[in-house]
């Protein structure tokens, strides 16, 4: 009954508010307490009960109303952080503040007029008057300081959302700006060793405030997308500066509350369907924080990067917090978050982000002997964009990472989630982060060389069977995503083959699957009328011709079974090597696909490349909503060129020397020419070529020719004719008709003097760039809108910075 009446006064008093033609006075408490006084309002509730029209209509015809609706609510929560929420009621007045604002300020975000009514000063809104004029400073302080500021000190406020460390059973809260709040840290892990006792009202309040928190980031999504990086978040930025004294431990918070997050818990099966996980919604909110916390970097937190990367002072901090980051002095205002991990480096912090991350990554890969009986987490989006960030910003830990064989308890999840969402249009986003985050490790020697471990995991996927390493299964699961994957991973298929190219010079031993999946591929882009429909088409045979080399001309010996399926599909290099480049044979080629009626099929065969690219995009699961993404920049964008030289370091080829010295040998450098130019034209027309008109563009015999005479078929053309008659010669005088004979004879033979000087070694590796930037803002955004749907904060809102799409 209770419960009622409160709620039926909450309605009422937001009816007055949109109703009262005069403006209410500020100093009518008995009216404004009626939002915050009940004690029986959830989230939930505020969100039934404040419709967004009425907003909207207060915003527009009471503005003055909304305005001090506002400053009032953010003053009940600056008086809650500077008392220590001692009692009850003030603490179930700052969770009715948190929740109302929660509801209000996306549509503050989305009227242009009013964003910046949280960065203006209005008097007394920052500061209760009781408070002593000590703090007239921050009195001045713009709207959106002080509700930062407050959030901050709630989020470790002893008895609220932190166990209290005082011995006394006082009811007097200890003074809250005087507390350190390193001692507070919500977990164990980085730089906090002790484990505090878990308490579920704690977390349910951290959320409800994180939930706030990353309401006050949003108003990035009410913006046009623009890759102009000094368009920062000014709610991110304040955040993360020095103005904020829990910083660090809030940091470091977050991210032991992801990394030591274990969703089995003790394994009980359906343990997730008797009773809630507390814990689980902290980690989402607080993971989904961190994320957007780490997008926006400064121009100085490279330099911090590079800094930390080279410094090996060992700092003291309190309780030894800080020397978990190693010490570095910025020389001008930055993101703290983003400072500090770039600095994370003992080895024991690495191991426990390592292991935690890895841990979340599989757990949809966990089986039971009882279906459905494990927990699976919804956040995995989430925690690539985290991974991605850690391994973007700091280098220790990306070599961490790549030392051991660890890093595969990271790529074997990855790919999963690659061949489970490659046909569904919706989780197109899920399907670029994570080849970003392989193009990334696989600029690094030690990621191919980690690949050769015998892969003996047996993962549930419907892939080929088969006997290899980690290698093999990721050139399976490529190779699943490029033939059965929808048309709009198309822009993809760049950075899968730079990916096995950058890996192929260390794959000591592909199994016949994944040679005969590689050779497969090769069929495919070298049929003429895929390599005529469009300008770049024909990289993909030069990257696949790239593989083949590099894997012959560094890792013969073991490679018997690739070397086995080029002499066995020998054809198709003769047909390449041999394809015609004259007009009437280009025109022949495009129209025999047309009158076969080309359509986009499942396997991938001479006939299932269209040429108006992904205007076909397989069926998308219904019933849901997705977010659109900003286009993906071409291969040439985000990545730059590296050579690996006889002492096993990389350096880096700048663009005009690529263009220089080609040798009489099969080098790259003479290709890269070619490479160069075109993919520059490849990125503008890989998405253009959906939209462009027929007929825009045509295949011509000069075009053709100047990249047919490139090709890099010569190391190729020289094992077929020694190996070609020497297997044939074997087969007639033995009579063999059994492959495994032919395989032996393979793997004991040796073509040392024979072929070309082996070509240097040329990796991609991955290049931060403002296009990418832009396309992970969007990503993450989107990804935040639509796992946010209880309550749905920004639902039916004006978002400018994607368009969400039903499905």
């Amino acid at each position: 009954m209770g419960s009622g009446d409160s709620k039926l006064h909450f309605r009422k008093a937001v009816i007055q508010l949109t109703t009262k033609t005069q403006p209410v006075e500020a100093t009518d408490d008995a009216f404004w307490d009626q939002f915050w006084n009940d004690s029986s309002t959830s989230v939930q509730d505020i969100f039934a009960l404040v419709p967004s029209a009425e907003i909207r209509a207060v915003r527009e015809e009471s503005p003055s109303n909304l305005a001090t609706l506002c400053y009032k609510a953010v003053e009940r929560l600056v008086q809650g952080a500077d008392s220590g929420c001692p009692s009850e009621k003030q603490r179930q007045t700052v969770l009715n503040c948190t929740r109302l604002l929660t509801r209000v300020l996306p549509y503050i975000f989305e009227d242009a007029d009013w964003r910046g009514f949280f960065w203006s000063t209005v008097p007394g809104a920052g500061r209760a008057k009781s408070l002593t004029d000590d703090d007239e400073d921050d009195e001045s302080r713009p709207l959106a300081e002080s509700l930062l500021l407050s959030i901050a000190d709630l989020l470790f406020c002893p008895g609220f959302t932190a166990q209290s460390n005082k011995k006394s059973s006082s009811d007097t809260a200890e003074d809250i700006k005087s507390i350190d709040s390193c001692e507070y840290i919500w977990e164990a892990g980085v730089g906090f060793a002790q484990t505090p006792p878990f308490n579920y009202v704690h977390d349910l309040n951290r959320t409800e405030l994180l939930k706030l928190l990353l309401t006050c980031f949003s108003e990035a999504m009410y913006l046009p997308p623009t890759s102009d990086r000094r368009s920062l978040n000014p709610w991110v930025s304040f955040f993360c500066s020095t103005e904020n004294r829990h910083a660090l431990p809030l940091f470091t918070s977050l991210l032991n509350v992801v990394c030591a997050f274990d969703p089995v818990g003790y394994g009980i099966p359906y343990n997730h369907l008797l009773f809630s996980d507390q814990r689980e919604q902290l980690v989402e909110q607080a993971i989904q924080v961190l994320v957007i916390t780490l997008e926006q970097e400064v121009a100085s937190t490279a330099a911090a990067a590079a800094a930390a990367a080279a410094s090996t002072a060992a700092p003291a901090a309190p309780d030894g917090l800080a020397s978990s980051v190693e010490e570095q002095q910025p020389a001008e205002p930055e993101n703290l978050f983003v400072n500090y991990l770039s600095r994370i480096h003992r080895e024991e912090d690495l191991s426990f982000i390592l292991r935690g991350l890895a841990q979340l990554l599989n757990n949809p890969l966990v089986q039971t002997y009882l279906p459905h009986s494990a927990k699976r987490i919804q956040f995995q989006q989430e925690l690539l964009i985290l991974l991605w960030k850690f391994c973007d910003v700091n280098k220790k830990f990306l070599f961490f990472v790549l030392k051991s064989s660890d890093v595969l308890d990271i790529l074997v999840p990855i790919l999963f989630n690659l061949n489970e969402a490659r046909t569904d249009q919706s989780r197109v986003g899920l399907m670029h982060i994570g080849v970003f985050i392989l193009l990334l490790l696989s600029g690094e020697r030690n990621f191919g060389v980690r690949l050769n471990k015998p892969y003996a995991l047996r993962v549930p996927m419907d892939i080929p069977v088969f006997t290899g390493t980690h290698a093999d299964l990721l050139v399976v699961i490529f190779h699943k995503v490029i033939t059965s994957g929808h048309q709009r991973l198309q822009p993809l298929f760049d950075c899968l083959l730079t990916i096995i190219v950058n890996i192929s010079p260390y794959l000591k031993s592909l199994s016949m699957v994944a040679a005969n999946k590689l050779l497969h591929l090769l069929e495919a882009f070298t049929t003429p009328w895929f390599l005529f429909a469009l300008p770049q088409n024909h990289h993909l045979a030069f990257y696949l011709l790239e593989v083949f080399n590099n894997i012959i001309q560094y890792q013969f010996d073991g490679n018997f079974n690739l070397v086995y399926a080029i002499i066995r599909k020998r054809s198709t290099f003769h047909h390449l090597a041999n394809l015609p480049s004259d007009m009437s044979s280009i025109q022949k080629a495009l129209q025999r696909r047309k009158k076969s009626g080309v359509s986009r099929s499942r396997s991938l065969s001479s006939s299932s490349f269209s040429s108006t690219g992904s205007s076909s995009v397989a069926p998308a699961k219904p019933g849901g909503l997705k977010a659109s993404l900003e286009a993906t920049p071409g291969i040439d964008k985000i990545t730059e060129k590296a050579q690996v030289s006889q002492d096993g370091t990389m350096v880096t080829v700048p663009r005009s020397e690529s263009q220089a010295g080609a040798s009489d040998t099969e080098s790259n450098s003479e290709r890269d020419t070619e490479v160069l130019q075109a993919e520059s034209e490849a990125a503008r027309s890989r998405l253009a070529s959906v939209s462009s008109a027929p007929g825009a563009w045509s295949a011509d015999p000069e075009w053709v020719l100047s990249w047919k005479t490139k090709l890099p078929l010569q190391t190729i053309m020289r094992l077929l004719q020694v190996l070609v008659p020497q297997v044939e010669k074997i087969c007639i005088d033995k009579g063999l008709t059994d492959e495994s004979e032919i395989l032996k004879f393979l793997q004991h033979g040796t073509l040392v003097g024979l072929l070309p000087v082996p070509h240097p070694i040329l990796i991609r590796k991955y290049q931060a760039n403002a296009g990418t930037a832009m396309w992970f803002r969007t990503y993450m955004w989107g990804v935040i809108y639509l796992r946010n749907v209880d309550p749905p904060i920004w639902y039916d809102t004006d978002i400018r910075l994607f368009e969400i799409q039903r499905i």
